[in-house]
């Protein structure tokens, strides 16, 4: 049975978009990465619980916005922000 060709555009288009996203993880990861190392040069804490509060609601809104669930946003960004978090604090560690 051949692929239905709707739902191969649909498919082709999905797996764009995860591509795309997956280039974007690897850019905002590489400055991150960067900020890390600044900071931890800088003997600057790894967390800014300000800041991610903001960007939080921020990203909320943006969602919202977007008509994407404003939760799963959320919880999307705070394992973004756990991850940072961790490699700021890999490189502190470095630092030392």
């Amino acid at each position: 049975m051949s692929e239905d060709p709707v739902l191969a555009g649909y498919r082709q288009s999905i797996d764009n978009i995860d591509a795309a996203m997956i280039h974007i993880l690897a850019e905002r990861f590489r400055i991150t990465q960067a900020v890390g190392a600044y900071k931890a040069a800088n003997k600057l804490p790894a967390s800014d619980p300000g800041r991610e509060e903001r960007q939080i609601a921020r990203l909320r809104k943006l969602a919202e916005d977007a008509k994407l669930d404003p939760e799963f946003s959320e919880k999307f960004l705070r394992f973004i922000i756990q991850e940072v978090i961790r490699h700021h604090e890999k490189a502190a560690g470095s630092a030392d």
